[in-house]
């Protein structure tokens, strides 16, 4: 598979994992977060890491518009619950398994 083909690839699958992602709205961070050890939040640093990589200009409001479909006001005020303490607890004991985000994928 050529390079081209296989980035074209790699993008459909990152695109249909956030349209997955825009319609489990039910679906919290939290929890994406103590089962998989990322969650939206890393999926929008990620996306801003790959823009800058590319030199292409925008700022972490833009890659939460990207990836959530909205801004992040609108999406906590429609979407996010409280986290309970157990939920905490458990964000706590996972967070060694996080995904880490640095300055490239």
């Amino acid at each position: 598979m050529d390079l081209n083909t296989k980035t074209e690839i790699e993008a459909a699958a990152f695109r249909g994992l956030i349209e997955h992602l825009q319609n489990r709205t039910d679906v919290q961070n939290i929890d994406l977060m103590n089962l998989a050890g990322f969650c939206r939040n890393c999926l929008s640093k990620w996306y801003l890491a790959a823009a800058k990589e590319h030199n292409v200009q925008i700022d972490y409001a833009d890659a939460v518009q990207a990836v959530y479909g909205m801004s992040m006001d609108q999406w906590k005020q429609a979407h996010q619950s409280k986290a309970s303490e157990e939920q905490m607890k458990t964000f706590e004991e996972t967070k060694p398994l996080h995904a880490k985000i640095s300055g490239h994928r």
